[in-house]
C-alpha cells in the first residue's frame, strides 16, 4: 500500500516535468515527413501471379453465358476442376446439382480443402443436405456467381492449395 501512495504522489510532478519537455524548443522534432510504408512493404513488384502460372496449371481465361476458355481452351456447358484437371460436368441447372453430380469427391484423393461452386450468374443458397454431403468429405464450401468462382479457383490454385471448383456457364439465372 505505501508503494501505491508514493507513486500517485509523484505522478502530479512527472506530468509536469513531461509538459515540460514536450513544450521546450530543445524537444521539437523536425518536420520532416515519414518515410511511405506502402512502398517497402509492397510485394506487388516482386510477385506477379499472372505471368508466372505454370504451363500445366489450369486457369480460367475467360467465361460466355455457355462456357468457359480454360488454359487457352474453349468448354462448352458445366465443368468440374479438382487440382489442375478438367471434366465436363453434367448439371444444367443449380437444382441439377446433388450430392450424386459430387460424388466423384468421395473416391478423389487428395481431397480439396475447398470446394467453389459456380451458380450461374447469381449466388444461390445450397441446400442444408448438399452442404453435409460436401462435408461429410472434408472440403469446405463457398457457393458464388461462376465469374468470381472462377476468379477465386484461379488465386487459390496459383497458390498451391488443393481446390475444386464445380462451375455451372455464367448465363445459368436458375
Amino acid at each position: 500500500m505505501a508503494g501505491r501512495q508514493r507513486a500517485v504522489a509523484t505522478l502530479p510532478t512527472l506530468m509536469r516535468a513531461l509538459k515540460t519537455n514536450i513544450n521546450s524548443p530543445s524537444s521539437k522534432l523536425p518536420n520532416t515527413p515519414l518515410p511511405s510504408l506502402r512502398r517497402a512493404f509492397s510485394l506487388y513488384d516482386q510477385i506477379n501471379l499472372i505471368d508466372n502460372v505454370p504451363e500445366d496449371q489450369l486457369r480460367f481465361q475467360g467465361y460466355t453465358d455457355t462456357g468457359f476458355t480454360v488454359t487457352g481452351k474453349n468448354y462448352e456447358g458445366s465443368v468440374l476442376c479438382i487440382g489442375n484437371l478438367i471434366l465436363s460436368w453434367t448439371p444444367k441447372t443449380f437444382a441439377d446439382i446433388t450430392a450424386d453430380s459430387l460424388s466423384i469427391f468421395q473416391t478423389v484423393r487428395p481431397i480439396p480443402e475447398i470446394l467453389i461452386i459456380g451458380c450461374g450468374r447469381y449466388i444461390q443458397p445450397v441446400n442444408p443436405e448438399l452442404r453435409q454431403f460436401i462435408r461429410s468429405t472434408g472440403m469446405k464450401l463457398e457457393a458464388i456467381d461462376s465469374k468470381n468462382a472462377a476468379s477465386t479457383y484461379n488465386i487459390l490454385n496459383e497458390e498451391g492449395r488443393i481446390v475444386a471448383a464445380a462451375l455451372l456457364p455464367y448465363g445459368v439465372t436458375s
